[in-house]
């Protein structure tokens, strides 16, 4: 396993021979998780929820529930419990559109949690009708990426605790899609209106613009902090929760996938799961890296693998976020 970030002509070759896809039983597979702390947005449906019911069956010390809804989160939580684990369980209350729920959620986290050593960034929204988050950015990068990005920052502490503490680095998965290599605006990411519904892009430009800053972030995450494994993947398509969180207004693009497209190209929770899980616990995993199920390399973008944009990622995302990690 390693944690040095690739030189960026390995990318290159990957692109002209991907790589093989692992085979993977995470109930075979999965090692013994016995002392460590998770946590994963958005888990109270979906592929975050499936991914803790999994990890779960691996004898972690303990789960936390992220998520804007309390009812589902709680109701996740039971559902966690029911794997017959002893794993100790917990929802904290998430909304990745305002600071104040982030910090919060961070605040407590920080507090109740003796190290991190999983961390999934796996909520997210797709569609809906432009609009801005409580501080101002374009909803679906305010929520994709900055409110993760914030989050993240916050739990810097636990996460080097466990650098310092364990055998194993602790690793960041970011939840991104293979969307992210279609239609962006020029460049990859307008920043210079990242602070506005940016009306004038179309529902799918401002989602894939997002999940292309989650690919970018994740290996500026691996350059900047090489004690911690920091990777983003792109889940299978899952027929139940694909395009689940905003359709309406999303354009007609967005909608056309999801009511024709999806239902017939989704794969089931159980095979949805299968990259992150095994990006959360292979030895294989290279840090800095993009992977399509389960472990294939090769398929990210060219703008995935830009230097000079997760340079600008990098320090337009701290100089945002600096003033509210404290």
């Amino acid at each position: 396993m390693t944690s040095t970030e690739p030189h960026p002509a390995i990318g290159a070759l990957d692109q002209l021979q991907p790589s093989k896809p692992h085979a993977f039983d995470p109930s075979a597979d999965i090692p013994s998780l016995n002392g460590k702390v998770i946590l994963i947005t958005g888990a109270n449906s979906g592929i975050g929820k499936q991914t803790a019911v999994e990890l779960a069956k691996h004898n972690p010390a303990q789960i936390w529930i992220a998520a804007r809804n309390e009812q589902s989160g709680l109701e996740a939580v039971q559902d966690v419990k029911k794997t017959g684990s002893s794993v100790d369980v917990r929802f904290v209350s998430l909304e990745l559109t305002s600071f104040e729920s982030i910090k919060a959620a961070a605040k407590i986290v920080l507090a109740e949690a003796a190290q991190l050593d999983f961390l999934m960034l796996n909520a997210g929204i797709m569609g809906g009708p432009p609009g801005v988050t409580v501080e101002g950015y374009e909803l679906a990068f305010g929520t994709n990426h900055v409110g993760h990005a914030l989050l993240f920052d916050m739990l810097v502490p636990l996460l080097t605790k466990s650098a310092e503490t364990s055998a194993t680095k602790p690793r960041v998965v970011s939840v991104s899609s293979r969307g992210h290599a279609f239609e962006v605006p020029p460049g990859g990411i307008a920043f210079s209106t990242l602070k506005s519904t940016q009306s004038d892009l179309s529902g799918v430009t401002r989602y894939t613009q997002s999940k292309l800053a989650n690919v970018v972030y994740a290996r500026e995450i691996a350059r900047h902090h090489p004690s911690i494994i920091s990777v983003a993947i792109h889940p299978e398509d899952v027929a139940t929760q694909l395009f689940d969180k905003g359709v309406q207004g999303g354009g007609p693009e967005i909608e056309y996938l999801a009511r024709e497209v999806a239902p017939r190209v989704g794969v089931s929770l159980e095979e949805g799961v299968k990259n992150g899980l095994w990006a959360m616990t292979s030895d294989d995993v290279q840090s800095g890296r993009y992977y399509e199920p389960v472990g294939v390399l090769g398929k990210g973008s060219a703008l995935s693998r830009d230097r000079e944009l997760g340079e600008k990622l990098w320090k337009w995302t701290q100089e945002e976020l600096g003033s509210q990690v404290v």
